[in-house]
């Protein structure tokens, strides 16, 4: 998927739903039914309205004191890959399925990756 000029949550809602399987017909719920997700140009996704300031993405180091948080502009900036993944690991189940899950999304800041498709052999 690219993920130029698109909205952070509307392309996260859209992974989420290939890597869970959603989309497919033998779609199970306690099953791993969905697909590996590649996702590019994490760099360039959008935020609407001031979200690019105002959102904060937070984590504790466990000690006194220790709340980290950095604004959703900045990380853009300096790891665009962890924008995309956290939105689309909010949106997944919070089981060992869900971990699973999330294994299979590979996210990168520019256009070039490097996972090809399956060839079948005739």
């Amino acid at each position: 998927m690219d993920a130029d000029g698109k909205v952070l949550g509307r392309l996260a809602s859209a992974v989420a739903q290939h890597l869970s399987g959603k989309l497919k017909p033998q779609y199970t719920p306690f099953l791993d039914t969905g697909d590996f997700v590649v996702v590019v140009n994490a760099e360039k996704v959008a935020f609407t309205g001031n979200k690019l300031d105002a959102k904060m993405y937070r984590r504790h180091t466990g000690f006194p004191g220790g709340l980290k948080e950095i604004a959703a502009g900045k990380l853009r900036a300096t790891k665009p890959e962890q924008v995309i993944e956290a939105a689309v690991r909010g949106m997944l189940p919070k089981t060992k399925l869900g971990r699973k899950m999330i294994k299979k999304l590979k996210v990168y800041a520019g256009p070039s990756h490097p996972h090809v498709a399956q060839v079948s052999v005739s």
